[in-house]
């Protein structure tokens, strides 16, 4: 079982392959997991937005568990299966499945459908560790949940659910700023966006469920080990790199509406390390060649050394 002091630095949240038709591109996907092992990850995850979970059926989500956790373990990766569902029993029936199979740890964000009000939040949390005892926990903490989680919940959750060992701190909840990452880390480690690691980094922010890993493992890695040497000044240089990677290299398909899975796949693919598909499951928009073709164009003019694995 993963322990907190094992849940650092960036693990690859890994999208899924498709098939033309949308069915699982299972060996393609399964040689994705494994580049990730072979290139020194510290672990892999799947089952976020990033790897659609609310686009497949339970089937589909026991095949892609079973295809992550087996790549991982011929692999000796430590792997986290996220486990998010609309109501309590099905990230329940998710997480069994993933105790069972084997996973070292689920990510678990709160239902989204409709918000889920204080009182019920620590409630949700515990149900669902107390249905897989010994499994550790993070928690996926995002607004699409349509609730940011107080810093008073989040002390309740960790009295109340030791299994919760980190979260996942997106854009606008409390591990995202300063102050609050600050505090979120005295009892949790902190996952933030790669750029953030120059700003939060001094405040506890500890790793991410990452996709510019795999867009080049080689410069992420010696990117976070310079946050894990504290060499803020070093450590900026690369941040405002990355920064224009999102802010300009990916403009043009943030313009056309691509989001988090559509735009990770591209990233993954712009150095050829990955080997997935570029297309994600309807309705949501997927990247294409001439944006592929695009982005790598910027990125050989503006930071070629991407290009390098």
């Amino acid at each position: 079982m993963l322990t907190k002091k094992q849940l650092i630095g960036p693990w690859a949240g890994l999208p899924v392959a498709w098939n033309m038709d949308f069915t699982f591109d299972e060996n393609t996907y399964r040689g994705d997991v494994s580049r990730c092992c072979d290139a020194g990850v510290p672990g892999v995850y799947t089952g976020g937005t990033t790897g659609e979970f609310y686009a497949q059926e339970f089937e589909e989500f026991t095949q892609i568990t079973d295809a992550t956790i087996e790549e991982c373990r011929k692999g000796k990766t430590p792997v986290m299966i996220g486990c998010t569902a609309t109501h309590t029993l099905g990230a329940i029936r998710k997480a069994r499945y993933a105790q069972e199979k084997g996973a070292d740890a689920i990510q678990v964000a709160l239902p989204f459908w409709m918000e889920v009000p204080d009182s019920e939040v620590v409630r949700f949390f515990r149900e669902v560790s107390d249905s897989v005892p010994g499994m550790p926990m993070t928690i996926y903490e995002t607004l699409r949940t349509k609730k940011a989680i107080s810093l008073e919940l989040h002390k309740e959750i960790h009295e109340t659910v030791p299994a919760v060992i980190g979260v996942k701190s997106n854009a606008n909840t409390l591990g995202n700023s300063p102050e609050g990452c600050r505090e979120l880390s005295k009892f949790h480690h902190v996952f933030v966006g790669e750029k953030l690691w120059g700003r939060l980094g001094p405040f506890g922010a500890i790793g991410c469920c990452s996709a510019l890993i795999y867009q080049n493992p080689r410069i992420l890695l010696a990117v976070f080990d310079l946050r894990m040497k504290e060499k803020w000044d070093e450590l900026n240089v690369w941040m405002e790199k990355y920064d224009r990677i999102i802010s300009e290299g990916l403009k043009p398909v943030i313009e056309a509406g691509c989001e988090d899975s559509a735009i990770d796949r591209m990233l993954g693919l712009s150095a050829g390390f990955l080997k997935t598909s570029l297309h994600c499951r309807g309705p949501y928009p997927s990247c294409t060649p001439a944006h592929l073709a695009q982005f790598r164009t910027w990125l050989g003019k503006n930071l070629p050394e991407f290009l390098k694995l």
